[in-house]
């Protein structure tokens, strides 16, 4: 499967779960499917990481749509009665992923850096684990700092949001990981609600429904597929005041 693929898996999913307040006003069997477009755009943000040449624009180009789709967002969620209409928007939850990976991996690398610039008294470099392992724990403490920001903002998805993406960075290269760490993520998810709500159908389902997502990501190929590079960006807000203005 290639990203384009996932990302209309994705789409098709988020607009189930944005149709069902709209045409139900409850929730419905459309949010089930809808569980499973988060993480699949929380994958995407990890390997457009990877894979972006300028991280820059990247960081740019989510900021942009993050302030692009706060008013359909806001708009959308107070129509509906969902949720806090200033709750701030996915885009945001991706910026912040984003930026949990650009700052772990840059940390590390200025650790590394410093390591192997040093030498003995000889002209011979020499290598200090400790300092590699200081690159880490401040990699991912800085990961906890921007995971609790989004908590803070009140961003969608929260911290949850922020860990998953940057554990699927994390994990890209192990794959019983990968799996492992978003099984235990999405149990963490809904254990709270689970137990307040004495073990609520509603909640066993939400949290049955957004294990198949892993199922998708995991027949991802590592190929780009058809070029349609903005086609989330621009759904995302259009579709948001489409079902505004129609329902």
């Amino acid at each position: 499967m290639t990203s384009f693929a996932l990302k209309i898996v994705a789409i098709i999913s988020m607009l189930c779960d944005h149709l069902s307040y709209a045409i139900f006003g409850h929730f419905s069997i459309l949010n089930f499917i809808g569980r499973i477009s988060f993480p699949i755009f929380a994958f995407q943000i990890s390997e457009g990481f990877t894979h972006t040449k300028n991280v820059e624009k990247y960081f740019l180009r989510l900021g942009i749509f993050a302030i692009l789709s706060q008013i359909p967002f806001s708009l959308f969620l107070n129509k509906f009665g969902i949720s806090d209409p200033l709750t701030l928007n996915i885009f945001f939850t991706l910026l912040l992923g984003l930026l949990s990976i650009y700052s772990y991996v840059n940390i590390n690398k200025l650790c590394n850096k410093n390591n192997s610039d040093k030498f003995t008294s000889n002209g011979k470099s020499i290598q200090n684990n400790n300092l590699k392992y200081v690159g880490i724990i401040f990699g991912l403490i800085t990961v906890i700092l921007i995971a609790l920001g989004a908590e803070l903002f009140h961003i969608d998805y929260g911290a949850w949001g922020v860990i998953l993406i940057f554990t699927f960075y994390l994990f890209k290269n192990n794959r019983i990981l990968k799996i492992a760490s978003f099984f235990i993520l999405v149990l963490l998810r809904y254990i709270k609600p689970l137990v307040l709500s004495n073990f609520n159908y509603l909640y066993i389902l939400m949290f049955i429904s957004t294990l198949p997502a892993i199922l998708f990501i995991d027949l991802y190929n590592g190929k780009q597929g058809k070029k349609v590079k903005y086609l989330l960006y621009w759904f995302y807000p259009i579709h948001l005041l489409a079902i505004i203005l129609l329902f």
